[in-house]
Protein backbone atom coordinates (compact mmCIF):
# COMPACT_ATOMS: atom_id res chain seq x y z
CA UNK A 1 0.00 0.00 0.00
CA UNK A 2 0.98 2.98 -1.17
CA UNK A 3 1.71 5.89 1.18
CA UNK A 4 -1.11 8.15 -0.53
CA UNK A 5 -3.80 5.12 -0.29
CA UNK A 6 -3.02 5.03 3.38
CA UNK A 7 -3.38 9.08 4.24
CA UNK A 8 -6.68 8.30 2.04
CA UNK A 9 -8.21 5.56 3.79
CA UNK A 10 -7.09 7.23 7.15
CA UNK A 11 -9.11 10.72 5.82
CA UNK A 12 -12.31 8.48 5.07
CA UNK A 13 -12.10 7.34 8.64
CA UNK A 14 -12.04 10.43 10.13
CA UNK A 15 -14.69 11.06 7.84
CA UNK A 16 -17.28 8.75 8.75
CA UNK A 17 -16.13 9.08 12.34
CA UNK A 18 -17.57 12.44 11.92
CA UNK A 19 -20.56 11.52 10.76
CA UNK A 20 -21.22 9.11 12.85
CA UNK A 21 -21.12 11.28 15.66
CA UNK A 22 -23.05 14.09 14.13
CA UNK A 23 -26.86 12.00 15.15
CA UNK A 24 -25.44 11.87 18.72
CA UNK A 25 -24.85 15.46 19.17
CA UNK A 26 -27.44 16.23 16.96
CA UNK A 27 -30.02 14.54 19.93
CA UNK A 28 -28.23 16.45 22.66
CA UNK A 29 -29.22 20.19 21.37
CA UNK A 30 -32.57 19.08 20.06
CA UNK A 31 -33.28 17.75 23.94
CA UNK A 32 -31.56 20.88 25.10
CA UNK A 33 -34.21 23.11 23.00
CA UNK A 34 -37.59 21.12 24.29
CA UNK A 35 -36.58 21.35 27.47
CA UNK A 36 -36.35 25.57 26.41
CA UNK A 37 -40.03 25.18 24.99
CA UNK A 38 -41.16 23.57 27.81
CA UNK A 39 -39.71 26.18 30.41
CA UNK A 40 -40.74 28.92 28.00
CA UNK A 41 -44.67 27.58 27.62
CA UNK A 42 -44.71 26.97 31.66
CA UNK A 43 -43.26 30.66 31.95
CA UNK A 44 -46.42 32.12 29.57
CA UNK A 45 -48.80 30.08 31.49
CA UNK A 46 -47.54 31.06 34.91
CA UNK A 47 -47.77 34.39 33.53
CA UNK A 48 -51.31 34.69 32.24
CA UNK A 49 -52.47 32.86 35.06
CA UNK A 50 -51.36 35.57 37.44
CA UNK A 51 -52.43 38.19 35.02
CA UNK A 52 -56.14 36.63 35.42
CA UNK A 53 -55.96 36.40 38.96
CA UNK A 54 -54.90 39.95 39.18
CA UNK A 55 -58.23 40.65 36.64
CA UNK A 56 -60.53 38.36 39.04
CA UNK A 57 -59.41 40.48 42.17
CA UNK A 58 -59.92 43.82 40.68
CA UNK A 59 -63.10 43.43 39.20
CA UNK A 60 -65.08 40.85 40.86
CA UNK A 61 -63.50 40.33 43.85
CA UNK A 62 -63.15 43.29 45.15
CA UNK A 63 -66.40 44.77 44.41
CA UNK A 64 -67.87 41.64 46.65
CA UNK A 65 -65.96 43.14 49.59
CA UNK A 66 -66.99 46.59 49.16
CA UNK A 67 -65.53 49.96 49.39
CA UNK A 68 -63.51 48.74 53.05
CA UNK A 69 -60.92 46.58 50.96
CA UNK A 70 -60.16 49.75 48.58
CA UNK A 71 -60.15 52.28 50.99
CA UNK A 72 -56.99 50.22 53.44
CA UNK A 73 -54.81 50.33 50.38
CA UNK A 74 -55.43 54.19 49.80
CA UNK A 75 -56.55 53.43 46.43
CA UNK A 76 -59.54 54.56 44.10
CA UNK A 77 -61.33 51.37 41.99
CA UNK A 78 -62.49 52.31 38.39
CA UNK A 79 -61.95 56.00 38.33
CA UNK A 80 -59.93 55.64 35.19
CA UNK A 81 -62.46 54.20 33.27
CA UNK A 82 -63.16 56.04 29.54
CA UNK A 83 -66.85 56.47 30.74
CA UNK A 84 -65.66 58.22 34.24
CA UNK A 85 -63.38 60.63 32.63
CA UNK A 86 -65.47 61.73 29.53
CA UNK A 87 -68.35 62.71 31.73
CA UNK A 88 -66.23 64.22 34.38
CA UNK A 89 -64.55 66.52 31.79
CA UNK A 90 -67.66 67.63 30.32
CA UNK A 91 -69.17 68.33 33.72
CA UNK A 92 -66.41 70.71 33.92
CA UNK A 93 -66.82 72.21 30.73
CA UNK A 94 -70.81 72.57 31.21
CA UNK A 95 -70.35 73.88 34.67
CA UNK A 96 -67.28 76.43 33.48
CA UNK A 97 -70.01 77.61 30.95
CA UNK A 98 -73.42 77.99 33.38
CA UNK A 99 -74.73 75.05 31.45
CA UNK A 100 -77.33 73.77 33.38
CA UNK A 101 -77.21 70.18 32.12
CA UNK A 102 -78.75 67.49 34.19
CA UNK A 103 -78.81 63.60 33.76
CA UNK A 104 -81.15 61.96 31.63
CA UNK A 105 -79.33 58.56 30.88
CA UNK A 106 -81.72 55.72 31.97
CA UNK A 107 -79.44 52.69 33.12
CA UNK A 108 -77.77 55.31 35.09
CA UNK A 109 -81.03 56.97 36.96
CA UNK A 110 -82.26 53.47 37.53
CA UNK A 111 -78.94 52.80 39.35
CA UNK A 112 -79.17 56.18 41.19
CA UNK A 113 -82.81 55.29 41.88
CA UNK A 114 -81.69 51.79 43.35
CA UNK A 115 -78.86 53.25 45.60
CA UNK A 116 -80.18 56.57 46.34
CA UNK A 117 -79.43 56.66 50.10
CA UNK A 118 -76.31 55.73 49.57
CA UNK A 119 -76.21 58.67 46.61
CA UNK A 120 -77.47 60.88 49.00
CA UNK A 121 -74.65 60.16 51.97
CA UNK A 122 -72.14 60.73 49.39
CA UNK A 123 -70.37 64.08 49.13
CA UNK A 124 -68.04 65.63 46.58
CA UNK A 125 -64.76 63.79 46.35
CA UNK A 126 -65.61 61.24 48.99
CA UNK A 127 -66.41 58.15 46.71
CA UNK A 128 -63.91 55.53 46.75
CA UNK A 129 -65.19 53.57 43.84
CA UNK A 130 -66.77 54.53 40.77
CA UNK A 131 -70.12 52.40 40.87
CA UNK A 132 -72.29 54.20 38.33
CA UNK A 133 -70.32 55.84 35.88
CA UNK A 134 -67.76 53.04 34.95
CA UNK A 135 -69.65 50.74 32.83
CA UNK A 136 -68.35 50.26 29.83
CA UNK A 137 -70.52 51.50 27.41
CA UNK A 138 -71.03 53.97 24.26
CA UNK A 139 -72.71 57.12 25.27
CA UNK A 140 -73.65 58.82 28.61
CA UNK A 141 -77.37 61.03 27.61
CA UNK A 142 -77.78 64.43 29.52
CA UNK A 143 -80.31 67.07 28.49
CA UNK A 144 -80.69 70.68 28.45
CA UNK A 145 -83.66 73.02 28.93
CA UNK A 146 -82.65 75.56 25.72
CA UNK A 147 -84.03 78.39 27.07
CA UNK A 148 -81.85 78.57 29.76
CA UNK A 149 -78.65 78.05 27.58
CA UNK A 150 -77.24 81.80 26.96
CA UNK A 151 -74.03 80.88 25.02
CA UNK A 152 -74.52 77.85 22.61
CA UNK A 153 -71.93 78.77 19.84
CA UNK A 154 -69.10 79.75 22.90
CA UNK A 155 -69.87 76.40 24.25
CA UNK A 156 -69.28 74.50 21.30
CA UNK A 157 -65.79 76.18 20.38
CA UNK A 158 -64.85 75.85 24.32
CA UNK A 159 -65.93 71.58 24.08
CA UNK A 160 -63.70 71.71 20.64
CA UNK A 161 -60.49 72.78 22.50
CA UNK A 162 -61.25 70.98 24.92
CA UNK A 163 -60.81 67.88 23.10
CA UNK A 164 -64.43 67.01 22.44
CA UNK A 165 -65.15 66.32 18.60
CA UNK A 166 -69.01 67.61 18.51
CA UNK A 167 -71.37 67.00 16.21
CA UNK A 168 -74.72 69.13 15.85
CA UNK A 169 -78.12 67.95 14.82
CA UNK A 170 -80.56 70.54 13.56
CA UNK A 171 -84.06 70.57 12.02
CA UNK A 172 -87.06 73.04 11.82
CA UNK A 173 -89.18 74.41 14.56
CA UNK A 174 -92.52 72.40 14.21
CA UNK A 175 -93.62 75.11 16.87
CA UNK A 176 -93.48 77.58 14.04
CA UNK A 177 -95.14 75.14 11.53
CA UNK A 178 -98.31 76.69 11.42
CA UNK A 179 -97.13 80.76 10.59
CA UNK A 180 -95.97 80.37 7.01
CA UNK A 181 -93.53 83.72 7.24
CA UNK A 182 -91.66 81.56 10.26
CA UNK A 183 -92.21 77.73 9.35
CA UNK A 184 -88.97 76.16 8.24
CA UNK A 185 -86.56 78.05 11.01
CA UNK A 186 -83.69 75.67 12.31
CA UNK A 187 -83.21 74.85 16.41
CA UNK A 188 -80.60 72.53 17.50
CA UNK A 189 -82.05 69.28 18.57
CA UNK A 190 -78.98 67.03 19.76
CA UNK A 191 -75.23 67.23 20.52
CA UNK A 192 -73.10 64.24 19.98
CA UNK A 193 -69.60 64.93 21.16
CA UNK A 194 -66.74 62.41 21.57
CA UNK A 195 -64.13 62.30 23.87
CA UNK A 196 -61.80 59.26 22.80
CA UNK A 197 -64.05 55.94 22.61
CA UNK A 198 -67.04 57.60 24.67
CA UNK A 199 -69.69 60.43 24.00
CA UNK A 200 -71.98 62.11 25.71
CA UNK A 201 -75.69 62.82 23.89
CA UNK A 202 -77.02 65.84 24.77
CA UNK A 203 -80.72 65.75 24.09
CA UNK A 204 -82.12 69.57 23.36
CA UNK A 205 -85.13 70.03 25.21
CA UNK A 206 -87.78 72.75 24.15
CA UNK A 207 -90.71 74.61 25.68
CA UNK A 208 -93.98 74.08 24.47
CA UNK A 209 -97.22 75.56 24.98
CA UNK A 210 -98.96 73.10 27.33
CA UNK A 211 -96.22 73.41 30.21
CA UNK A 212 -94.15 70.41 28.93
CA UNK A 213 -90.67 69.42 27.04
CA UNK A 214 -90.39 68.78 23.82
CA UNK A 215 -87.32 66.65 21.86
CA UNK A 216 -87.13 66.20 17.84
CA UNK A 217 -85.80 63.24 16.28
CA UNK A 218 -82.57 62.74 15.44
CA UNK A 219 -82.60 62.72 11.61
CA UNK A 220 -78.96 62.26 10.10
CA UNK A 221 -78.30 64.40 7.02
CA UNK A 222 -76.63 63.24 3.82
CA UNK A 223 -73.14 65.05 5.03
CA UNK A 224 -72.91 63.05 8.13
CA UNK A 225 -70.23 60.76 8.77
CA UNK A 226 -72.45 57.57 10.16
CA UNK A 227 -69.48 55.71 11.46
CA UNK A 228 -68.91 58.73 14.10
CA UNK A 229 -70.52 57.29 16.55
CA UNK A 230 -72.64 54.04 16.86
CA UNK A 231 -75.73 56.18 16.09
CA UNK A 232 -78.39 52.88 16.51
CA UNK A 233 -77.50 52.70 20.75
CA UNK A 234 -78.50 56.10 21.26
CA UNK A 235 -82.16 55.50 23.94
CA UNK A 236 -83.09 59.13 23.04
CA UNK A 237 -83.59 60.61 19.30
CA UNK A 238 -85.51 57.24 17.56
CA UNK A 239 -88.30 59.74 17.21
CA UNK A 240 -89.26 63.07 18.85
CA UNK A 241 -90.41 62.86 23.04
CA UNK A 242 -92.54 64.51 25.30
CA UNK A 243 -91.80 64.77 28.89
CA UNK A 244 -93.71 66.63 31.63
CA UNK A 245 -91.02 69.43 33.25
CA UNK A 246 -89.07 67.65 35.64
CA UNK A 247 -87.90 69.27 38.79
CA UNK A 248 -84.17 68.82 39.50
CA UNK A 249 -81.86 67.86 42.31
CA UNK A 250 -78.13 67.93 43.01
CA UNK A 251 -76.43 64.53 43.85
CA UNK A 252 -72.64 63.54 43.89
CA UNK A 253 -72.19 60.73 41.53
CA UNK A 254 -68.60 58.60 41.94
CA UNK A 255 -66.93 62.37 43.11
CA UNK A 256 -68.88 63.96 40.76
CA UNK A 257 -72.08 66.77 41.04
CA UNK A 258 -74.34 66.26 38.62
CA UNK A 259 -78.35 67.22 38.68
CA UNK A 260 -80.90 64.59 38.10
CA UNK A 261 -84.71 64.56 37.94
CA UNK A 262 -85.68 64.62 41.47
CA UNK A 263 -88.22 62.19 40.72
CA UNK A 264 -86.71 59.71 39.19
CA UNK A 265 -89.00 56.89 39.37
CA UNK A 266 -91.62 59.38 37.14
CA UNK A 267 -88.88 59.81 34.49
CA UNK A 268 -87.95 56.58 34.12
CA UNK A 269 -91.60 55.84 33.19
CA UNK A 270 -91.58 58.71 30.79
CA UNK A 271 -88.48 57.11 28.76
CA UNK A 272 -90.66 54.51 27.12
CA UNK A 273 -93.83 56.26 26.19
CA UNK A 274 -92.80 59.65 25.23
CA UNK A 275 -93.00 59.53 21.45
CA UNK A 276 -94.42 62.72 20.56
CA UNK A 277 -96.70 63.26 16.84
CA UNK A 278 -96.95 66.93 15.68
CA UNK A 279 -100.00 67.70 14.37
CA UNK A 280 -100.20 68.27 10.54
CA UNK A 281 -100.24 71.94 9.79
CA UNK A 282 -98.91 72.10 6.33
CA UNK A 283 -102.23 69.21 5.18
CA UNK A 284 -104.64 71.40 7.78
CA UNK A 285 -103.86 74.19 5.16
CA UNK A 286 -104.80 72.44 2.50
CA UNK A 287 -107.62 71.52 3.80
CA UNK A 288 -108.79 74.39 4.58
CA UNK A 289 -108.02 75.50 0.96
CA UNK A 290 -109.97 73.07 -0.25
CA UNK A 291 -113.00 73.73 2.46
CA UNK A 292 -113.51 77.11 3.90
CA UNK A 293 -113.21 77.30 7.63
CA UNK A 294 -116.26 78.16 9.47
CA UNK A 295 -115.22 81.07 11.45
CA UNK A 296 -118.95 82.19 12.08
CA UNK A 297 -120.36 83.31 15.82
CA UNK A 298 -121.37 80.19 16.63
CA UNK A 299 -118.68 77.87 15.49
CA UNK A 300 -116.03 80.04 17.29
CA UNK A 301 -118.05 79.54 20.86
CA UNK A 302 -117.89 75.88 20.26
CA UNK A 303 -114.92 76.00 19.61
CA UNK A 304 -113.83 77.75 22.92
CA UNK A 305 -116.47 75.85 24.85
CA UNK A 306 -114.79 72.49 24.06
CA UNK A 307 -111.33 73.65 24.76
CA UNK A 308 -112.07 74.50 28.17
CA UNK A 309 -114.36 71.05 28.75
CA UNK A 310 -111.47 69.31 27.10
CA UNK A 311 -109.15 70.96 28.97
CA UNK A 312 -111.22 70.65 32.42
CA UNK A 313 -112.09 66.71 31.46
CA UNK A 314 -107.90 66.11 31.15
CA UNK A 315 -106.98 67.93 34.59
CA UNK A 316 -109.99 65.34 36.36
CA UNK A 317 -108.38 62.57 34.66
CA UNK A 318 -104.69 63.36 35.43
CA UNK A 319 -105.81 63.78 39.16
CA UNK A 320 -107.31 60.33 39.20
CA UNK A 321 -103.98 58.80 37.30
CA UNK A 322 -106.40 57.57 34.26
CA UNK A 323 -104.47 57.42 30.48
CA UNK A 324 -106.79 59.00 28.16
CA UNK A 325 -106.78 59.68 24.56
CA UNK A 326 -108.53 61.96 21.91
CA UNK A 327 -111.00 59.51 19.96
CA UNK A 328 -113.73 59.68 17.36
CA UNK A 329 -114.40 63.66 16.07
CA UNK A 330 -112.16 65.32 18.68
CA UNK A 331 -109.11 62.60 17.00
CA UNK A 332 -110.28 63.32 13.09
CA UNK A 333 -110.31 67.51 13.67
CA UNK A 334 -106.06 66.87 15.44
CA UNK A 335 -105.54 64.87 12.61
CA UNK A 336 -107.37 66.45 9.97
CA UNK A 337 -107.29 70.02 10.60
CA UNK A 338 -105.26 70.57 13.89
CA UNK A 339 -108.35 71.80 15.57
CA UNK A 340 -111.86 70.72 16.94
CA UNK A 341 -114.84 70.33 14.29
CA UNK A 342 -117.31 72.84 14.80
CA UNK A 343 -119.72 70.89 13.38
CA UNK A 344 -119.16 67.82 16.23
CA UNK A 345 -120.99 69.40 19.71
CA UNK A 346 -119.60 67.59 21.85
CA UNK A 347 -115.75 65.83 22.93
CA UNK A 348 -114.65 62.88 22.23
CA UNK A 349 -111.98 60.90 24.74
CA UNK A 350 -111.13 56.70 25.06
CA UNK A 351 -110.36 54.99 28.30
CA UNK A 352 -108.70 51.47 28.31
CA UNK A 353 -111.41 49.72 30.44
CA UNK A 354 -108.59 48.05 32.68
CA UNK A 355 -107.82 52.03 33.80
CA UNK A 356 -111.26 52.66 34.55
CA UNK A 357 -111.76 54.19 38.42
CA UNK A 358 -114.87 53.55 40.56
CA UNK A 359 -114.79 57.60 41.35
CA UNK A 360 -114.84 58.68 38.11
CA UNK A 361 -118.02 59.63 37.92
CA UNK A 362 -118.05 61.36 41.44
CA UNK A 363 -115.27 62.69 40.45
CA UNK A 364 -116.30 64.84 36.94
CA UNK A 365 -119.50 66.04 39.04
CA UNK A 366 -117.51 67.77 41.87
CA UNK A 367 -115.30 69.20 38.61
CA UNK A 368 -118.19 70.56 37.51
CA UNK A 369 -119.65 68.01 34.68
CA UNK A 370 -122.37 66.11 36.06
CA UNK A 371 -123.63 62.41 34.60
CA UNK A 372 -125.81 63.40 31.65
CA UNK A 373 -126.15 59.45 30.93
CA UNK A 374 -124.37 55.97 31.32
CA UNK A 375 -125.02 53.19 28.95
CA UNK A 376 -123.43 49.71 29.64
CA UNK A 377 -121.44 47.70 32.45
CA UNK A 378 -117.55 47.83 33.19
CA UNK A 379 -117.33 44.13 32.22
CA UNK A 380 -119.36 45.03 28.56
CA UNK A 381 -119.62 48.11 26.17
CA UNK A 382 -119.06 51.05 29.17
CA UNK A 383 -120.03 54.38 28.16
CA UNK A 384 -120.41 58.00 29.84
CA UNK A 385 -121.52 61.25 28.73
CA UNK A 386 -121.07 64.24 31.06
CA UNK A 387 -122.63 67.67 30.52
CA UNK A 388 -120.53 70.67 30.07
CA UNK A 389 -121.42 74.31 30.01
CA UNK A 390 -123.40 75.71 26.67
CA UNK A 391 -124.83 72.65 25.85
CA UNK A 392 -121.37 70.82 25.02
CA UNK A 393 -120.87 67.10 26.36
CA UNK A 394 -117.78 64.83 26.90
CA UNK A 395 -118.20 61.58 25.88
CA UNK A 396 -116.33 58.76 27.29
CA UNK A 397 -116.00 55.56 25.28
CA UNK A 398 -113.95 52.48 27.22
CA UNK A 399 -112.10 50.01 25.17
CA UNK A 400 -111.63 46.67 25.61
CA UNK A 401 -109.17 44.06 24.24
CA UNK A 402 -109.36 40.96 22.49
CA UNK A 403 -106.54 38.99 20.79
CA UNK A 404 -106.54 40.48 17.69
CA UNK A 405 -108.46 43.89 17.64
CA UNK A 406 -109.91 46.36 20.43
CA UNK A 407 -113.07 47.58 20.31
CA UNK A 408 -116.02 50.32 22.14
CA UNK A 409 -119.16 49.72 22.87
CA UNK A 410 -122.19 51.81 21.99
CA UNK A 411 -126.28 51.05 23.12
CA UNK A 412 -129.13 52.82 21.86
CA UNK A 413 -131.26 53.75 24.37
CA UNK A 414 -134.96 53.36 23.14
CA UNK A 415 -134.36 49.35 22.47
CA UNK A 416 -131.48 48.20 24.46
CA UNK A 417 -129.24 47.28 21.39
CA UNK A 418 -125.83 47.02 21.83
CA UNK A 419 -123.27 47.80 19.48
CA UNK A 420 -119.65 47.07 18.96
CA UNK A 421 -116.74 49.49 17.29
CA UNK A 422 -114.06 47.64 15.82
CA UNK A 423 -110.25 48.85 15.82
CA UNK A 424 -106.97 47.33 15.04
CA UNK A 425 -104.48 47.35 18.16
CA UNK A 426 -103.07 50.58 18.92
CA UNK A 427 -100.76 52.07 21.05
CA UNK A 428 -100.78 55.67 22.56
CA UNK A 429 -98.19 58.86 21.87
CA UNK A 430 -98.38 62.34 23.02
CA UNK A 431 -99.30 65.33 20.72
CA UNK A 432 -100.31 68.81 21.35
CA UNK A 433 -103.73 69.94 20.97
CA UNK A 434 -105.88 73.35 22.66
CA UNK A 435 -102.47 73.84 24.19
CA UNK A 436 -102.08 70.72 25.89
CA UNK A 437 -100.12 67.86 25.70
CA UNK A 438 -102.47 64.80 25.13
CA UNK A 439 -102.34 61.16 24.04
CA UNK A 440 -103.20 60.17 20.43
CA UNK A 441 -103.35 57.15 18.72
CA UNK A 442 -99.29 56.17 17.65
CA UNK A 443 -101.18 54.29 14.72
CA UNK A 444 -103.39 57.15 13.76
CA UNK A 445 -104.16 56.66 10.39
CA UNK A 446 -105.53 53.06 10.89
CA UNK A 447 -107.49 54.23 13.81
CA UNK A 448 -109.06 57.25 11.77
CA UNK A 449 -109.68 54.70 8.82
CA UNK A 450 -111.33 52.16 11.00
CA UNK A 451 -113.78 55.11 12.26
CA UNK A 452 -114.78 56.83 9.33
CA UNK A 453 -113.43 54.71 6.60
CA UNK A 454 -111.00 56.11 3.36
CA UNK A 455 -112.85 59.24 2.47
CA UNK A 456 -112.00 60.72 6.29
CA UNK A 457 -110.43 63.52 4.60
CA UNK A 458 -114.25 64.65 3.71
CA UNK A 459 -116.13 66.55 5.96
CA UNK A 460 -119.53 64.94 6.30
CA UNK A 461 -121.60 66.84 8.59
CA UNK A 462 -124.55 64.54 9.04
CA UNK A 463 -123.34 61.23 10.84
CA UNK A 464 -125.64 58.27 12.09
CA UNK A 465 -123.77 56.47 15.11
CA UNK A 466 -125.29 53.27 14.44
CA UNK A 467 -125.20 52.94 10.53
CA UNK A 468 -122.30 55.65 9.36
CA UNK A 469 -118.84 54.00 10.91
CA UNK A 470 -117.43 51.56 8.77
CA UNK A 471 -116.40 49.77 11.63
CA UNK A 472 -119.88 49.17 13.45
CA UNK A 473 -121.50 45.75 13.77
CA UNK A 474 -124.30 44.55 15.93
CA UNK A 475 -123.68 43.33 18.96
CA UNK A 476 -126.95 41.46 20.49
CA UNK A 477 -129.51 43.45 23.00
CA UNK A 478 -129.30 43.82 26.51
CA UNK A 479 -132.01 41.89 28.48
CA UNK A 480 -135.01 44.44 29.73
CA UNK A 481 -134.65 43.27 32.94
CA UNK A 482 -130.93 44.74 33.04
CA UNK A 483 -132.12 47.93 31.46
CA UNK A 484 -132.43 49.93 34.63
CA UNK A 485 -128.83 48.77 35.50
CA UNK A 486 -127.51 49.60 31.96
CA UNK A 487 -128.97 52.56 30.29
CA UNK A 488 -129.06 55.15 32.77
CA UNK A 489 -130.17 59.24 31.36
CA UNK A 490 -130.35 62.00 33.53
Amino acid sequence: MSKQDYLRIQKDETNWGTFTRQPREHRRLMSRINKNVILALLTLTSSAFLLFQLYYYKHYLSAKNGAGLSKSKGSQIGFDSIQWRAVKKFIMLTSSQNVPVFLIDPLILELINKNFEQVKNTSHGSASECKFLCVPRDFTAFALQYHLWKNEEGWFRIAENMGFQCLKIESKDPRLDGIDSLSGTEIPLHYICKLAAHAIHLVVFHERSGNYLWHGHLRLKGHIDRKFVPFRKLQFGRYPGAFDRPELQQVTVDGLDLLIPKDPVHFLEEVPHSRFIECRYKEARAFFQQYLDDNTVEAVAFRKSAKELLQLAARTLKKLGVRFWLSSGTCLGWYRQCNIIPYSKDVDLGIFIQDYKSDIISAFHDAGLPLKHKFGKVEDSLELSFQGKDDVKLDIFFFYEETDHMWNGGTQAKTGKKFKYLFPKFTLCWTEFVDMKLHVPCETIEYIEANYGKTWKIPVKTWDWKRSPPNVQPNGIWPVSEWDEVIQLY
